[in-house]
């Protein structure tokens, strides 16, 4: 059997699990070289959060940064996480921009789309699918993996085989909560690789402390790549270390052969990333570093089990968290046993809250209604047509069984809209930003706005900031909300926004 594909996700997943996506392409740079030299399968660069974080908290235009580190790094396959229909927005794009954005990547350097969507729809996956064949590139249907009743090792063999037939280059099991366990892992990759020719690669998170050994379980199953990362950017909420995984699979017959060169180009990028993640401190967080056994009592994703704990704090309901995660299930049931990844783990839970305090179902959110009423997708299992009627009823609107991008009465911007927008705003009108446009149009106009302002002829002392109140960001969104902290008797001031 061949050796394990590594692949890493430190550049991308890695300060996204651990930092909240917040580092900038001039702290990734001084390791590329090192990452690109010791073989990996792949690197993850952009794609996730990146593009949204990055023009939105860091003023970078996206594809700066993905020309940069594909200069920095030519030799090595570069792989982005796409939300299918969505880009990576939440809404429903048009057809045209979507295959518009697979293009424009693929022109800057992107050589591998792993394409999913939060129900698991392929309705939701086919154009990004075709755009990324048609430019030439590897389209990997991607399968997030979650738990219920209607979630059986058949039907995720089932869908692995119809992501074969739509064209996919390989299959990958995604498991955003770190909750597979080794012998379901085993059993699927198992099953799949019975059943289909290509590739079946897994992604998963250690936040549960079962990320390795699914790794180990997938590997004498005979997956064909894995997922790793790089500490302090790894482990936790992030992937396992590159480091980690060569130790436990030592002696095993499909280990990758590493050289001493190999590791020290490892050790040298640990070093670095060691002083990046404490210049990122203010983002990262000791609870996305260790294992979550919470995780696995609630099923639900890391990071949503900590946003929750504060929310609930904030409107002084600390005392309803059992009540709330134990409403979870009731509204994934009701709502056909969704997966939860974003944004379906953030739209389940705000509606579990809202059951909660105001009574079950008093209030449906209008995502909730939508996910209920078929515009996000067919989900797993049909939705209660009770609460069908009540969300149809709250929504004033009637449920669709077509694809979402059609459904009726859609009012979608296309490229040529787009272009036009970007000409009457005085900004370039081709087609990379014509597509940011479309998901981050505020962000675009702020970030040349930025750009455009004249620079100052004299430098004018900065304050010092006082140790005990952290500076406010230059770019702070309209609806940050402002907290605050005290950590180890220090109080701190931060904005927090959900991406």
């Amino acid at each position: 059997m061949n050796k394990i594909i590594f692949n890493n996700n430190v550049l991308r997943d890695g300060h996204q699990s651990l930092a909240a996506t917040r580092m900038k392409t001039e702290q990734m740079l001084p390791v590329c070289t090192d990452l690109d030299e010791i073989g990996f399968g792949s690197l993850e660069t952009w794609g996730g959060a990146t593009i949204d974080a990055g023009l939105r908290f860091l003023d970078e235009f996206p594809f700066d940064r993905l020309d940069a580190l594909k200069k920095a790094c030519p030799k090595t396959p570069h792989m982005m996480l796409l939300r299918g229909q969505n880009i990576v927005q939440y809404a429903h794009f048009p057809d045209d921009v979507v295959t518009a954005f697979i293009h424009a990547s693929a022109k800057h350097g992107m050589d591998i789309f792993r394409i999913f969507d939060a129900l698991n729809d392929p309705r939701n996956m086919q154009t990004a699918i075709d755009a990324a064949k048609s430019a030439g590139k590897q389209a990997h249907g991607t399968i997030c993996y979650t738990t219920s009743p209607v979630h059986t090792t058949a039907k995720f063999i089932e869908l692995g085989c119809q992501l074969e037939e739509m064209g996919c280059d390989a299959i990958v099991i995604k498991d955003m909560a770190g909750l597979i366990p080794p012998m379901h892992a085993k059993q699927i990759i198992e099953g799949l690789k019975k059943q289909i020719k290509i590739p079946v690669w897994i992604h998963t998170h250690d936040t549960a402390g079962l990320g390795a050994t699914t790794y180990l379980a997938a590997i004498d199953a005979g997956v064909d790549a894995i997922d790793v990362a790089v500490s302090p950017f790894a482990n936790g909420t992030g992937q396992p270390d590159t480091i980690r995984m060569l130790a436990l699979l030592k002696d095993h017959t499909r280990c990758p052969e590493y050289s001493k060169e190999d590791y020290e180009r490892l050790g040298r990028i640990r070093t670095h990333l060691q002083k990046v993640y404490q210049e990122l401190s203010t983002f990262t967080s000791h609870i996305n570093e260790i294992v979550d056994s919470d995780t696995l009592l609630y099923q639900v994703p890391g990071g949503m089990l900590s946003n929750f704990r504060d929310q609930l704090k904030q409107q002084k309901m600390e005392d309803k968290f059992d009540a709330v995660f134990a409403e979870i299930p009731v509204v994934r049931e009701a709502l056909g046993w969704i997966p939860l990844v974003t944004p379906t783990s953030q739209i389940v839970g705000m509606q579990a809250f809202l059951n909660v305090k105001f009574g079950r179902w008093k209030q449906i959110s209008p995502q909730a209604a939508d996910i209920a009423l078929g515009y996000y997708g067919v989900t797993p299992a049909p939705v209660n047509p009770e609460i069908q009627k009540l969300a149809a009823k709250q929504a004033g609107k009637d449920p669709i069984t077509c694809r979402p991008v059609e459904a009726p009465g859609s009012n979608h911007t296309h490229m040529a809209d787009l272009r036009k927008q970007l000409q009457t705003a005085n900004l370039p009108d081709n087609d990379e930003h014509c597509v940011i446009q479309a998901m981050f149009p505020a962000q675009l106009a702020t970030h040349y706005a930025n750009k455009n302002k004249p620079k100052a002829e004299t430098t004018v002392p900065v304050p010092a900031v006082k140790p005990d109140k952290a500076p406010a960001s230059p770019s702070q969104p309209i609806n940050a909300k402002q907290y605050a902290l005290t950590i180890d008797g220090k109080r701190l001031e931060v904005q927090v926004e959900e991406l």
